[in-house]
């Protein structure tokens, strides 16, 4: 891909960055003005795009750190005052319309995600909701692989956690104090 094919992509990329910009600011306004700014930076630096580079991750790293640019000029390291609205969503067309149940499934997961501290929710979007590569994520995110692997596993620890049932809680809590007293 050339600088030159980057304006005849943008749209098609349009949707996923929504709704990682939506995600991680928690914002419709403040995901608005993300992604046009992102998208701005992106075409005014557009040579700096490598041939073997995808553009979703190139624009990805792009929202991730004109974002984080935001937070540190609002010195505001956590807003997360803002509960998550799932109507947020309903102006991004879902290419794979699912069933009510996976439905309520996907609201709990993305309430357990929200209540992530933020890197490790920026890792849990990247890998398990835009199917980026572990490579890519810590290219995305500027760290390294074994910091992704590592809030990775954290978030999907937390999120796991808040769907143990009490069944599962007393199992979990029976094994600890076996293998305490061992």
């Amino acid at each position: 891909m050339s600088a030159a094919d980057l304006p005849s992509m943008l749209p098609d990329l349009l949707p996923r960055l929504w709704a990682f910009a939506l995600r991680i600011s928690r914002d419709q306004h403040d995901a608005e003005d993300l992604v046009q700014r992102a998208c701005l930076r992106a075409l005014e630096r557009s040579h700096q795009l490598k041939p073997d580079t995808s553009p979703l991750s190139w624009m990805f790293s792009i929202v991730h750190s004109t974002w984080i640019n935001e937070l540190r000029a609002r010195n505001v390291r956590n807003r997360t005052s803002m509960e998550w609205d799932d109507s947020f969503l309903e102006t991004v067309a879902d290419p794979a319309a699912r069933n009510p149940e996976t439905d309520v499934m996907n609201r709990q997961v993305v309430s357990a995600v929200e209540q992530l501290p933020e890197a490790q929710r920026a890792v849990m979007l990247l890998v398990a909701v835009e199917g980026l590569s572990y490579h890519e994520a810590a290219e995305v995110l500027d760290v390294p692989i074994g910091t992704v692997m590592s809030r990775l596993s954290r978030a999907r620890q937390a999120v796991g956690a808040r769907f143990l049932t009490r069944e599962d809680r007393k199992v979990k809590t029976a094994a600890k104090s076996k293998d305490a007293a061992s």
